[in-house]
């Protein structure tokens, strides 16, 4: 099958990060076309974007500011910049719109998202090209902008940094988890149908002290008692892996064990936890590095018993590395983030032995296990 050439504009932006690292991940279907945000000011490079591509993903917006006039010019002027690339160069990529559930309401920014979008149907009546015009609901996910992307990023700051959250409105809020709307952005670039008003759909409808409540229960169990919450549903998690993002897992880890020694020797809890799961072991030689993966949606322990290991983890978007060294003399245990490629190191001379736990067993056909070296 020919590869799909896919161009993203707004590619840095909370879901544009999403989007161009899950197609990443699908090399043998998408193909990611280079943008850069100084392309909307260079029409040479802005013109040889809009010709490289089969399909156009225009994420790049304006979401927040002091003045709303501001984000109504900013982001109609980004439709019409693209829009007079797509017209000089007569391409006619499939372009997917994010627009908004709030498009009919009368602010500047849903004006702006209803206009922006307009002004793409009227490009592809003219030009007989192919548009999806988005309709999203609040997308919530790992490493969104606290005060910026959604309240649910604000809440997880706050939490995490030792804040104290507080309700302006509690309201219901009908809430997308940002992976599996860029899982069907996927799935709607390969179906490729002229869709200009596409609504997408989200059961979750919460209160926003709903949410907060699970994500307090998550901060006091999870971070300062380094439980593992009962997670009842997918919501839940979903709420608690983009809570986590949320941690500086630089302060806190590793973590040690509480050590229960009498007589006949040591008693230690590797992790007391509300959901199952998978428990292993492993022994290493001196040396040796095992890991160098990451998941999009796992939550996974690294408890270290006996010997000397240390333990990397890399947002995989990034180059900063995170070490930690941990020593089965005082037992310890770091938990992998989401979205960070990791890997466990034998720095000692004797065999190293790790316990590991995985929310959910292993399954060959649907690992989400993703090998890229830290």
């Amino acid at each position: 099958m020919k590869k799909i050439k896919v161009g993203i504009t707004g590619p840095d932006g909370f879901l544009g990060k999403h989007l161009y690292q899950t197609l990443k991940l699908r090399p043998e279907v998408f193909e990611l076309v280079e943008f850069k945000r100084q392309y909307f000011n260079n029409d040479g490079l802005l013109d040889k974007f809009v010709s490289s591509c089969d399909v156009i993903v225009h994420l790049a917006a304006m979401n927040r500011h002091e003045n709303e006039q501001v984000i109504y010019e900013t982001n109609i002027g980004l439709v019409h910049t693209l829009i007079s690339a797509l017209k000089r160069t007569n391409s006619v990529p499939h372009i997917f719109i994010s627009s908004s559930t709030q498009e009919n309401r009368e602010t500047l920014y849903g004006k702006s998202k209803r206009q922006g979008r307009e002004a793409f149907v009227a490009w592809a009546e003219e030009c007989s090209g192919k548009l999806t015009g988005m309709l999203i609901p609040n997308v919530y996910g790992a490493f969104g902008r606290p005060f910026y992307n959604s309240f649910i990023a604000t809440f997880c700051y706050q939490l995490t940094h030792g804040d104290h959250p507080k309700i302006a409105n509690d309201g219901e809020v009908n809430l997308i988890y940002v992976q599996d709307l860029v899982g069907k952005i996927a799935d709607l670039i390969i179906e490729s149908k002229h869709q200009p008003y596409y609504i997408v759909e989200s059961k979750d409808f919460k209160k926003v002290s709903e949410v907060l409540m699970l994500l307090e229960k998550f901060n006091n169990q999870y971070l300062k008692k380094g439980e593992i919450p009962s997670l009842n549903d997918k919501f839940e998690l979903n709420l608690f892996n983009t809570y986590r993002s949320y941690i500086d897992h630089s302060s806190i880890y590793p973590r040690k064990f509480e050590l229960n020694t009498d007589p006949r020797g040591t008693f230690v809890e590797i992790i007391r936890m509300g959901i199952g799961g998978q428990c292993s072991y492993s022994t290493t030689v001196s040396g040796i590095t095992r890991g160098n993966h990451f998941h999009t949606r796992k939550i996974e322990r690294f408890a270290v018993i006996q010997g000397k290991a240390l333990i990397q983890l890399r947002k995989i978007d990034s180059e900063e590395v995170l070490s930690f060294y941990l020593d089965g003399n005082e037992p310890s245990y770091v938990d992998m983030p989401i979205w960070y490629t990791h890997n466990i190191k034998n720095i000692g001379s004797e065999e190293l032995i790790t316990i590991f736990w995985i929310n959910e067993p292993y399954d060959p056909a649907d690992p989400d296990t993703y090998f890229l070296n830290v």
